[in-house]
């Protein structure tokens, strides 16, 4: 079985998650009508540009890693519980091959969701892949107070935050609360490969 990619390629035959791509913009489009938001009023309260919303919503553009932490701390929802609302009937066991794994267009950044996608579980656990001399930032958490446990699984991670610089080695484990802005830089010359716990407040 195919494990299932967020991926900006719109080819549908070479593109396995295309569907679930889909899905990811209706769900945004539709939590911006639940909030009874135009889309000017949602560009200045995430800071992403009108027209750039407008093609996420339409499936047009994946957003990357940066723009969906924009979008999750607009809605106040984590990136795990997003993904989550985009899964189909959600199984309790998740095979690794079945496990929803987003890319991020902009860095190659890959995001695979661990966790089996629930509602009403306070923790998620999902495995990063940053390749050497990528960087990824995120302005602020889409909770405040939002608990994570960091561990490098291999290759090197510098990891700000709250404006401090954490430089992590494979096997090294950082736990914290989020409040402020995050930054993930790999300094390689390997990727950096990690697990993180999320836990809600």
């Amino acid at each position: 079985m195919n494990e299932t990619i967020f991926d900006p390629d719109p080819d549908p035959d070479s593109n396995p998650g295309q569907a679930i791509d889909q899905r990811l913009a209706a769900r945004l489009a539709a939590l911006r009508q639940q909030a009874g938001w135009s889309l000017d009023m949602l560009a200045e309260r995430s800071g992403i540009s009108r027209a750039t919303l407008s093609r996420i919503e339409r499936g047009e553009t994946s957003p990357t890693a940066a723009l969906l932490g924009r979008l999750c701390t607009a809605y106040g929802r984590t990136m795990s519980r997003l993904l989550a609302e985009v899964e189909a009937d959600p199984p309790a066991l998740l095979r690794r091959a079945e496990q929803t794994v987003w890319i991020d267009p902009e860095t190659g950044f890959k995001r695979r969701s661990v966790s089996p996608p629930a509602r009403g579980y306070m923790a998620e656990v999902l495995e990063g892949e940053l390749p050497p001399h990528a960087t990824i930032a995120y302005d602020a958490p889409s909770v405040a107070g939002l608990e994570q446990h960091v561990v490098l699984l291999g290759g090197r991670l510098d990891l700000t935050v709250d404006g401090h610089t954490h430089r992590l080695r494979a096997g090294d484990s950082l736990r914290f609360r989020l409040f402020g802005p995050t930054r993930f830089v790999c300094p390689g010359p390997d990727a950096a490969h990690y697990l993180i716990a999320i836990v809600q407040p």
